[in-house]
């Protein structure tokens, strides 16, 4: 982790110096440097805390590891308990890095100005994406070494590398999709007062004493909630699918467990990559349509309640899901490495029933709601010239 990370200060401190040349070249306010300041800020704090809450160093996944010890139910208990815990922390230092970047760029005088930095703070978070991107692979890249390693028959302590090197694997992943929530709620904020302004909503117009307003941000709020209902059960669907096969090929293929005949491979990988493909349907259908359809018959400003909901609940329901999961996995790689039993033990059984849980929470849904409140808020600025005027309302 101390050696990818150095990669990332030094990727940071590299944005940052340019970032000082382009803004007095382009702009010449320095206060807007000030802003991308507090985005690489926020950046470098999400990293830390999502750390925390998924390492196997510290607190949250020693707890769920020790959870485990009293069955699969107290491990599912603990990690949901560490996955909400763990939104506290990264709202407060959003809400400051917010808060900070809109005065900085002199948002108290100019309201648009302060906007403004708080779009350049998301830009200034996405300007370390490169590394970002090489921390998310690093990941997978071990889990399938890991598992080269167990194929292969290779000695137990060249295993004992590749988990140690997963372990590290699962926080790196989760790291970056903290990085990807927290800039997608920067991100979002800018690209929902660019919607204000193209459908002409006044400062005040977006009040919850309007029951339209209030109508729009509970369809907003329970959009991510059923985006990721949809995508777990899809989850649920191919891995059913695919029991389903492999206890067939060992009922009809013989040898399999034998070692001398190889099951049908093939079969497992058509079923996986058909159902990633066909059950993405739905989510798309309602990240695109539901925006659409609120704008259209109950008008803008209900729209703009959804867009409202959406980055409040998206946002904590991804880190939910993010940290959950990755602290479920990591409990089972702490276990794993001698802790609790070991593996094998009834720790262990348990932990794995645990990370079965938080694997579509911090691999399939968590992820994808980064991608949910950035396509919605996207649809709703594309769009927004049919929704003035529009609504029964």
């Amino acid at each position: 982790m101390k050696a990818l990370y150095k990669g990332v200060a030094v990727s940071a401190l590299l944005c940052l110096v340019a970032f000082y040349f382009v803004t007095d070249i382009l702009i010449g306010n320095i206060n807007i440097y000030y802003a991308s300041l507090v985005g690489v800020a926020i950046m470098v704090l999400m990293v830390v805390f999502t750390e925390y809450y998924t390492s196997t160093s510290y607190r949250p996944v020693k707890k769920v590891a020790e959870a485990s010890e009293t069955g699969a139910g107290t491990n599912v208990i603990s990690g949901l308990a560490m996955g909400f815990e763990s939104t506290a922390l990264p709202v407060v230092i959003i809400v400051i890095g917010i808060l900070a970047a809109f005065f900085v760029a002199g948002g108290a005088v100019n309201p648009a100005m302060g906007l403004y930095g708080i779009a350049i703070a998301a830009a200034a978070m996405l300007s370390t994406t490169g590394m970002i991107i090489t921390l998310d692979s690093y990941g997978p890249i071990t889990d399938n070494a890991g598992g080269i390693a167990e194929m292969a028959g290779l000695p137990a302590e060249v295993r004992e590398i590749t988990d140690a090197l997963d372990a590290v694997g699962n926080t790196t992943k989760a790291v970056t999709k903290g990085y990807a929530i927290a800039s997608a709620a920067l991100g979002a904020l800018a690209l929902f007062a660019d919607y204000r302004h193209k459908v002409n909503i006044e400062t005040g117009g977006l009040s919850l004493d309007n029951p339209i307003v209030l109508v729009g941000l509970f369809i907003g709020a329970l959009l991510p909630f059923i985006f990721s209902a949809v995508t777990m059960q899809a989850v649920g669907k191919a891995a059913f699918g695919i029991i389903n096969e492999v206890r067939r090929q060992f009922r009809e293929i013989p040898g399999i467990m034998e070692g001398t005949t190889k099951p049908e491979y093939g079969k497992c990988v058509d079923i996986v990559t058909a159902a990633a493909i066909r059950e993405m349907v739905i989510p798309g259908i309602l990240a695109i349509a539901t925006p659409l359809l609120v704008g259209y018959i109950l008008g803008p400003l209900a729209l703009g309640g959804l867009l409202v909901g959406i980055i409040v609940s998206g946002l904590l329901l991804a880190l939910t899901m993010n940290n959950g999961g990755g602290a479920w996995d990591n409990a089972k790689k702490h276990i794993e490495d001698g802790y609790h039993g070991g593996k094998g033990s009834e720790a262990h059984k348990a932990a794995v029933v645990g990370d079965t849980v938080g694997d579509p929470f911090k691999d399939t849904a968590g992820p994808a709601l980064n991608s949910l409140i950035k396509v919605v808020n996207m649809i709703a600025i594309l769009f927004s010239s049919l929704f003035i005027g529009a609504g029964i309302f």
